[in-house]
């Protein structure tokens, strides 16, 4: 079995996952700092949450048409 995209993979999803923590970190601070504290991190929670909904919308989607292009071309998806 190839290594590579075994570790790239994780490497890849560590990274987003990384990234989108401090981005959502940032701007939940950002949010506190303002005036109408409330307010705004309610806004930035609800931002996060939906960037979040829609990533992992995404990515099922993304399996499933991965799992049908896989199933048109006859593919053997049977595990080991």
């Amino acid at each position: 079995m190839d290594w590579f995209p075994i570790v790239a993979g994780t490497f890849k999803a560590l990274a987003l996952g990384t990234g989108m923590f401090f981005a959502i970190k940032w701007h939940y601070d950002q949010g506190k700092k303002s005036q109408d504290k409330e307010e705004e991190s309610r806004a930035v929670l609800r931002a996060a949450g939906k960037v979040a909904a829609v990533f992992v919308l995404s990515l099922l989607g993304l399996g499933l048409v991965t799992f049908v292009i896989i199933s048109r071309l006859s593919l053997d998806l049977s595990l080991p």
